[in-house]
């Protein structure tokens, strides 16, 4: 009888998990980046003023050999087990070497 009143807390763990919701980055309004970010104008501080800092960093080397630094902005969530409403967005930010801003991209929230 003992064990029994062990295998409960197992059982109701195992239960949640099986609809616990996972989220993964930090959520952003892409909309209102957009309508902030100017090429050749906007700054990394101002980013980091808006967005906080981020989440992955790294070095883009175009065709021409020129060279950007490249910050990553993104957040996920979703319902485990299967995810099938997931939603994922992703931020990519390119800046010159004087940390001005020159290209971006991201994709949506949709699934």
């Amino acid at each position: 009888m003992r064990n029994q009143y062990r295998l409960v807390p197992i059982l109701f763990a195992a239960m949640l998990a099986g609809c616990a919701s996972v989220t993964i980055g930090r959520d952003f309004d892409l909309r209102a980046v957009q309508s902030k970010v100017e090429r050749g104008v906007t700054t990394q501080a101002q980013v980091r003023g808006w967005l906080g800092a981020p989440a992955g960093q790294g070095m883009h080397v175009d065709a021409s050999g020129d060279r950007f630094e490249e910050w990553t902005y993104y957040y996920g969530e979703g319902r485990l087990p299967d995810m099938s409403d997931a939603k994922l967005k992703i931020l990519q930010l390119r800046f010159d070497l004087a940390g001005v801003l020159r290209s971006y991209n991201w994709s949506g929230e949709g699934k």
